[in-house]
């Protein structure tokens, strides 16, 4: 009998400790991005999107962009309640982490905690992130000639692969196999451009190792934590730079492709027109279409 309440007492102390390293942690976390988001992931304002922007186009030759948007899927253990919410067309249960980042592969927005079974384009225009953006919220610059141009004025805009909607403040690849060149150089270009979120998510995966295997967590607290690794990467990418591998062991988003409006198929066109003009062109750009 005496045995039996010890084995009792120590499962007890057991799960007492277990309870309060986990609230330890969801409190750290939280604390991390409360204190963090403000001084390394601040809402932009206009001046800082017009810096990411000239940042952008001295690194990437992309001008008027102010990010490079991608999302990823963060691998959850199933969770208790309501499961099926979190369970992608990849065959496990995941969170959304979306985001855009700078031309120095920090992030500038994110969102986190869609559930892992969205599978079409209409997930970012119902996101915080995309919502804002529909609603002009994000207080974006106003629209500029391109460099070396005197018209017509262009709107800034994000980079993104074809699961993104194409609008006027969005740009995605032309479609399939192109032949018209200046589709190509195009698509050349915005490559050029997007690599930077490929390249900051692979930072943040092999800097972060808990992105290597499925948290164990509910999502709620998963959502901390990836809040909290992100502005701890701006925080030690800001002080430290990197010298780590870029390998992205975090699984991409595969949105179903939607036809965008005429107006961003309009701006798409008149970026591919410049980048093909003495003002815009780059001399090895056709060397690698």
């Amino acid at each position: 009998m005496f045995s039996g309440v010890l084995v009792f007492g120590n499962w007890a102390v057991i799960c007492f400790f277990v309870c309060t390293i986990s609230e330890i942690v969801r409190e750290t976390c939280q604390l991390i991005w409360t204190e963090l988001q403000r001084i390394v992931m601040p809402t932009p304002d206009e001046n800082v999107w017009i810096t990411i922007a000239e940042d952008f186009y001295k690194q990437t030759n992309f001008p008027n962009c102010l990010g490079a948007l991608d999302g990823k899927h963060i691998r959850v253990t199933m969770p208790f309640i309501s499961g099926s919410k979190y369970f992608n067309y990849k065959k496990y249960f995941s969170v959304v982490l979306l985001a855009s980042v700078d031309a120095n592969y920090c992030f500038t927005i994110i969102d986190v905690g869609s559930y892992g079974s969205t599978g079409d384009a209409s997930a970012f225009r119902h996101s915080a992130m995309g919502r804002r953006l529909s609603e002009g919220a994000l207080r974006l610059p106003l629209p500029r000639p391109l460099p070396g141009t005197d018209a017509p004025s262009m709107p800034y805009v994000f980079v993104a692969d074809e699961a993104f909607g194409l609008t006027e403040n969005i740009m995605r690849p032309y479609p399939g196999s192109q032949r018209a060149i200046e589709k190509r150089v195009f698509n050349y270009r915005l490559s050029r451009a997007r690599r930077m979120v490929e390249c900051a998510f692979g930072i943040l995966s092999n800097k972060w190792r808990v992105f290597h295997t499925s948290i164990q967590l509910e999502p709620q607290f998963v959502d901390i934590i990836i809040k909290a690794c992100c502005v701890l990467h701006n925080f030690v990418r800001l002080r430290d730079g990197y010298s780590y591998k870029l390998t992205d062991d975090i699984p991409d988003i595969d949105w179903a492709p939607v036809r965008g409006p005429t107006g961003g198929m309009r701006v798409r066109d008149q970026f591919a027109n410049y980048f093909m003009s003495p003002d815009g062109a780059i001399p090895w750009q056709l060397n690698r279409i």
